[in-house]
């Protein structure tokens, strides 16, 4: 039973995982010696030897996650409802002990420590919607019954991160759910009228925080993408660097721990930015690494989900993998100038306790219906082949008689 299940296991979406974690972490290293003495008077390998705490402790969290059977988190009464409750006080208490980093009050501060919690309510919000959505599927397009009251607790969390403000994180939060209410099964009737209170919703919001939305600031970081060298000391003063950064490296990259933008020119060169750093560094190469592994993971997830016949189970993998997904390119689409900078870190790549850990529950949930489904497969084969023989035996002794 123990070999059936350890066998089950897949192991090149592990190996996938523990690859692009290794390679952040190096990267880390690189792209945060120069900003750890020169911006913040710290030893050099200050952030590595942080990033190597968190990524140890993420490793444990993974194991354990991957162990434990998923079915158990859609139990209500034991574990959504607290679920729901801690996660709505934990950003409410934001607004009386939080505190401000880049613009928005999103953290909490422990002594050296900082916790934000608005990464681990995106994948409450996965696990919550999934496992409400997938007890539903008898009514699910009942439109007042078996849609809307899961969205309830959606509009609550998308509010209260977007007064912090975080709107990078209210928006992602916003995609994964339309993902998850895709994929759910409900019909494109229902899809319609949800979509169009989205809208209204979205309306009314805007007109009342226009003030805090349409900011000069934030206004800037739209007008600069096209011509960022314009404004190169001012509002376009990252990507102008961002894009120099990319620009050199080239194909072959300048390599590993050569990179000049790092060394002041380029800000949050280990976390947002650290896409640039690895182009400039490593080059082609690099990024097609970091791309091509993050392919993998995402379209990995969905095929489990596609694969899964347990609503929750699939509904749980198409939702951490279009979170991953969303987030890496929102990521490299504002490293690259596509879209606004919104502060999203890269999965598993850039520096940050929260996200890697976050990040290390969300795809040992993944590993976990990854099992659950290769081993309920390999025993349908295996039933199936058994079957087949008894029938087959059955014919032999019936024409022996």
């Amino acid at each position: 039973m123990v070999k059936k299940i350890l066998k089950s296991y897949d192991y090149t979406l592990i190996l996938a995982i523990i690859l692009l974690s290794a390679f952040g972490l190096v990267m880390v290293y690189s792209a945060s010696m120069a900003s750890a003495v020169q911006r913040y008077r710290l030893p050099s390998d200050y952030f590595y030897q942080k990033q190597k705490i968190f990524l140890l402790g993420s490793l444990v969290i993974f194991i354990f996650t991957a162990i434990i059977p998923y079915k158990i988190m859609k139990f209500t009464k034991y574990f959504l409802a607290p679920m729901v409750f801690l996660s709505i006080i934990a950003l409410l208490g934001l607004f009386a002990f939080g505190t401000v980093a880049g613009n928005a009050q999103s953290w909490y501060q422990i002594g050296p420590i900082k916790i934000q919690p608005s990464e681990f309510v995106k994948l409450a919000m996965i696990i919550y919607l999934s496992a409400v959505y997938a007890k539903k599927q008898n009514y699910i397009n009942q439109f007042n019954k078996g849609v809307l009251p899961p969205l309830v607790y959606l509009m609550i969390v998308v509010v209260l991160i977007a007064k912090q403000p975080d709107y990078g994180t209210a928006l992602i939060i916003v995609l994964i759910a339309g993902t998850i209410i895709i994929s759910s099964g409900m019909n494109l009737k229902s899809m319609s009228k949800l979509l169009l209170i989205g809208v209204v919703i979205g309306l009314i919001f805007i007109v009342f925080a226009r003030g805090e939305i349409f900011s000069q600031k934030r206004v800037d970081r739209f007008s600069v993408r096209s011509d960022p060298f314009k404004e190169e000391q001012t509002s376009g003063y990252h990507l102008a660097n961002s894009y120099i950064a990319i620009g050199s490296g080239g194909v072959n990259g300048l390599g590993l721990g050569r990179s000049i933008q790092k060394l002041g020119y380029l800000p949050e060169s280990h976390t947002d930015f650290i896409m640039a750093v690895i182009a400039e560094e490593l080059g082609v190469w690099g990024v097609g690494f970091v791309i091509l592994t993050l392919a993998y993971i995402v379209l990995r997830g969905i095929y489990i989900g596609l694969k899964c016949k347990d609503p929750f189970g699939s509904l749980l993998a198409i939702g951490i993998s279009s979170m991953i997904g969303i987030q890496t390119f929102i990521n490299l689409a504002g490293v690259s100038g596509v879209m606004p900078l919104t502060g999203v870190p890269l999965p598993f790549v850039s520096y940050g306790g929260s996200s890697l850990l976050m990040l290390a529950i969300s795809v040992g949930i993944l590993v976990n219906v990854s099992m659950f489904v290769k081993y309920e497969n390999a025993k349908n084969k295996s039933d199936q082949k058994a079957n087949k023989k008894r029938t087959q035996d059955g014919k032999v002794f019936y024409i022996q008689q």
